[in-house]
């Protein structure tokens, strides 16, 4: 009884200290965090990367090679403008990631047309929900459509071969699509969701708007431990090979790298693996018909700038000779199990079966340098609550009043929940789990700002960790137990949340299963490991959650007390301390109580299944963006489906679009819709404060493309000749497609452009 006691005293204090905080991590600097370490790659004896200059040269020229596409679609297509994508034609997809009757149809635009393929965005489209008052949901719907706004990629076809040495484009059995096409003439696919800034990606544990970019690179595919068959080549002596999975963790970039490469919507014709693209690429100048500014800061110190200003003066096999250890593509001869092209022809050599971890490492080292950690929220002085000052970096009172106003709002409507942290996202888990680490004489931020590593470092509100309230713990899980609306409880992922921005059916997000029938979602498959389903595990990381880490809202997930729980597990269904099954107990250094370090038993998780103690949030659950560089990245939203920083605010007044089961319980409690005619202007103020502060993370290097946000010359596809109820026919790859408009972005070197990139909305038609 008296433990009993014990248990419902923590409880009452865990809830009065989760339920009641008003504070959450802040927005904090991001000058000096490190980039999250990659244990392998390029440390100890044997590394795989050798030379990380020519790491980064690799991955620059393979990002921005239009030769890397089957018809000139490069990475860089899609994020060369913030690192996001600022075009406005050709960029709807019917919604055809969801299951609703209208997921392979386009629908009517909030102006009135037509849209569909080749269709021209104005500013009267966004956004595409609209309510009669747009700060009240029950006000109604005005107009709802659930086409996505992406990015425009390839016009795909069968792979059938490539050119090991000249011409762009793929050999490919091409034929019109037949849900891009205008009468009937074929345009380019659009991806199924909005295109992310890929600035400050390294950051996250998991990429891609549903996670399944795995934090583990295995180096062949986007799985991580999931994929069986993956591995790489590695030389064993004159005449051994042997394929054996690579396991680096902090490596989601790589796996998003070797998934995007593949994708027939949006770069490569169908059945290209990478090893084909390792053969039509190595034996090429990289950059071969692009521009390359003289000053390029990652190819001029290394004396790559051809002479001839178009590509390097090197080839891609030289690259990778000088970048990675040699037991990587040494091997001379070509045998049977590196495989063939599916077409027949020369088996590939241990570099083209090697290139996918060619591709994708380089292309993480390249962007692990794209951070930006200048912007004035990084600058600003702080004061002894770590909130920025803004005194001395030019802004007038007015100015600061305001800054210090939506800074206070961010707060205050519990926005930090999601966007906290030096990357203002909750899914940058590895580097905000590091920060709040307590390391003795380690520090962040400015010079004139230091901050010390504990679990102070966003935060502190009276004796709450700011960074704790949010669960953000150093242990790092992957796993929270969070608050729905409705007081819903349930399991959800670390870093992904639901905010109503669409009906869920329109797109599953972290509800649907990967290529091997694993749950994308952990918190799904975490309920599978207290059920003793080991076999639905895919990750690893599942397995070592800390229950007492779970926020939950103050109510416990486990607890050694004698009760009944409609909810919760109790001593009553049998209980286990966490880590028993592991032999490494997790009941230590716990956030929460102490005493809700238990998980529940295999026999009463089994006991339990179909009822609310095990429920998880996972669909329509998405990756939290970051909020740097905000103000250059639109359209916003996985569906790209609002065109401002007021469409968003407006949104989150109105507390979302679609009330579902799975939101945040977080989205009820913003305050910024008016409620009376008195607080109108009040609330137009604070949403005009919000935006000075979201302004205000902008790294201005990134807004004039200075180092390292430099890059070479690209030709991007901008929608076809003509308009959306006709096009000029005639494309050279084939005479029934459209051709293309072509958008030409210069070279720009070390110092950058007097051009600054606008944000998207500067890009549409009146």
């Amino acid at each position: 009884m008296a433990f009993t006691k014990q248990l419902m005293l923590g409880g009452a204090a865990l809830l009065a200290s989760q339920v009641s905080f008003a504070h959450l991590p802040k927005a904090m600097p991001l000058t000096g965090v490190p980039i999250p370490p990659v244990p392998g790659l390029m440390d100890g004896d044997d590394p795989i990367v050798v030379n990380k200059d020519m790491a980064i040269a690799l991955g620059k020229a393979l990002f921005w090679d239009m030769n890397v596409g089957s018809d000139g679609i490069a990475c860089g297509s899609c994020h060369f403008s913030a690192g996001a994508d600022m075009r406005v034609k050709n960029q709807l997809n019917p919604g055809n990631m969801g299951t609703l009757s209208t997921a392979s149809t386009f629908e009517t635009t909030a102006s009135g047309a037509a849209g569909g393929p080749n269709y021209e965005w104005n500013k009267d489209d966004f956004p595409f929900v609209q309510f009669n008052d747009p700060f009240e949901q029950s006000s109604g719907v005005k107009h709802s459509s659930d086409d996505v706004g992406a990015s425009s990629g390839t016009f795909s076809g069968q792979f059938t071969g490539a050119s090991r040495f000249s011409a762009s484009d793929d050999h490919c059995d091409r034929s019109v699509d037949p849900v891009f096409h205008i009468n009937h003439v074929g345009a380019r696919r659009v991806e199924p969701r909005n295109a992310p800034t890929m600035i400050n990606a390294i950051f996250n544990h998991r990429n891609f708007w549903d996670g399944r970019a795995n934090n583990v690179f295995n180096g062949s595919s986007n799985w991580g431990e999931r994929d069986p068959d993956a591995g790489v080549w590695i030389k064993q002596g004159r005449r051994q090979v042997v394929k054996q999975p690579l396991h680096l963790i902090n490596s989601s970039l790589a796996s998003q790298a070797v998934a995007t490469v593949q994708s027939d919507t949006e770069m490569v014709c169908r059945g290209r693996n990478i090893a084909d693209l390792g053969r039509k690429l190595l034996s090429r100048a990289p950059l071969q018909y692009q521009q390359v500014h003289a000053e390029d800061s990652v190819f001029a110190p290394l004396n790559l700038v051809n002479d001839a200003g178009k590509g390097l003066n090197v080839t891609y096999k030289t690259l990778i000779r000088k970048a990675f250890n040699s037991k990587y593509w040494s091997y001379s001869r070509r045998i049977s199990q590196f495989g063939r092209p599916a077409n027949g022809g020369l088996r590939y050599s241990q570099m083209e079966a090697n290139f996918s971890m060619f591709f994708g490492l380089a292309l993480q080292i390249y962007e692990s340098t794209l951070v930006s950690d200048q912007a004035p929220i990084d600058l600003t002085p702080r004061d002894a609550n770590l909130a920025p000052t803004w005194e001395g970096m030019g802004y007038s009172e007015e100015e600061i009043a305001s800054l210090k106003r939506g800074f206070s709002l961010l707060d205050s409507n519990h926005c930090t929940a999601c966007h906290g942290g030096p990357l203002m996202t909750l899914a940058a888990i590895s580097t905000n789990s590091t920060l709040v680490t307590p390391i003795p004489d380690a520090f962040y931020g400015p010079e004139h700002a230091r901050i010390p590593y504990g679990k102070n470092a966003f935060g502190v509100t009276g004796t709450t960790s700011d960074a704790h309230s949010a669960g953000i713990t150093p242990h790092g899980n992957v796993v929270n137990k969070n608050v729905l609306v409705g007081s819903r409880r349930a399991f959800t992922d670390f870093g992904f949340a639901n905010t109503g921005v669409a009906n869920p059916d329109n797109d599953p997000g972290l509800g649907a299963v990967d290529d091997f029938g694993f749950a994308l979602s952990f918190a799904a498959q975490y309920r599978e490991y207290l059920l003793g389903n080991d076999e639905a595990v895919g990750d690893s990381v599942v397995r070592h959650q800390k229950a007492c880490d779970f926020t939950k809202g103050g109510l416990f997930v486990a607890g050694n007390a004698d009760y009944e729980s409609a909810t919760e597990f109790t001593a009553r269904d049998g209980l286990e301390i966490d880590g028993s099954r592991e032999g490494q107990l997790r009941n230590q250094d716990c956030i929460g109580h102490p005493l809700t370090a238990y998980i529940p038993t295999i026999e009463a998780a089994q006991a339990n299944k179909d009822s609310a103690k095990l429920d998880v949030a996972e669909k329509a659950f998405f990756k939290i963006p970051t909020l740097r560089n905000v103000e250059l990245t639109g359209p916003f939203m996985h569906n790209g489906s609002m065109a401002t920083l007021d469409d968003v605010l407006e949104f989150y007044a109105r507390l979302g679009n679609n009330n579902n089961p799975h939101m945040d319980g977080f989205v009820t409690s913003i305050a910024l819709r008016p409620e009376q005619v008195s607080q109108i202007e009040l609330k137009a103020q604070n949403r005009k404060d919000l935006i000075m502060l979201l302004n205000s993370f902008t790294d201005e290097r990134v807004r004039y493309k200075k180092a390292p946000f430099d890059h070479p010359e690209i030709i991007i596809p901008n929608g076809h000749s003509g308009s959306h109820t006709g096009v000029d026919a005639g494309n050279p790859l084939k005479a029934e497609f459209a051709k293309d408009t072509l958008l030409v972005i210069p070279a720009v070197g070390v110092s950058g452009t007097t051009e600054p990139v606008k944000p998207f909305v500067e890009h549409l038609p009146e």
